[in-house]
């Protein structure tokens, strides 16, 4: 008998306007990093050290690839035009193979008009270069629009089979 063990992720993207109404929503597969991947293998069985806090951040512009890594991702920018530091990610226990954000989303302020959003990451690190960076997606449908008073609320799944 030959065991496979394989990681997925979903992130779910949703944009609302200062009045609560949706303005744009986006649910995609993601990419996860090697950088990601090496990081879960160390830690479950080399040692390695476990991050206590996951953060997640937005995509500015660019596409994504496996080997990027929080200091070096040549093709892509973070947006930072929202309310304070990258957001935590604030998980639930895994159940039935997955874990998610889903009850405690990460909400981000948007602070400025016309700001274009071309995905998400989550790595190891509030803010800076520093650390492990887990996830990276970009959407499928082109960038998005957020304007000063949006929210955008991230969902992030991880799931493994």
């Amino acid at each position: 008998m030959i065991g496979k063990l394989g990681f997925k992720g979903l992130w779910e993207f949703r944009c609302l306007d200062s009045n609560g109404n949706i303005k744009w929503e986006e649910l995609i597969p993601n990419l996860i990093t090697s950088q990601g991947l090496n990081h879960i293998l160390d830690t479950e069985f080399h040692n390695g050290t476990k991050v206590e806090t996951w953060y997640v951040g937005l995509k500015h512009a660019g596409n994504a690839a496996a080997g990027d890594t929080l200091s070096s991702h040549g093709g892509w920018t973070e947006c930072a035009n929202y309310t304070g530091n990258r957001k935590s990610y604030n998980e639930a226990a895994a159940s039935s193979g997955s874990i998610t954000n889903s009850a405690a989303k990460a909400s981000f302020s948007i602070n400025a008009n016309n700001q274009v959003i071309a995905g998400g990451f989550l790595c190891s690190a509030e803010n800076g270069t520093s650390g492990t960076l887990f996830s990276v997606v970009d959407f499928t449908g082109g960038n998005k629009t957020c304007d000063n008073g949006d929210t955008l609320e991230v969902t992030y799944t991880i799931s493994a089979n």
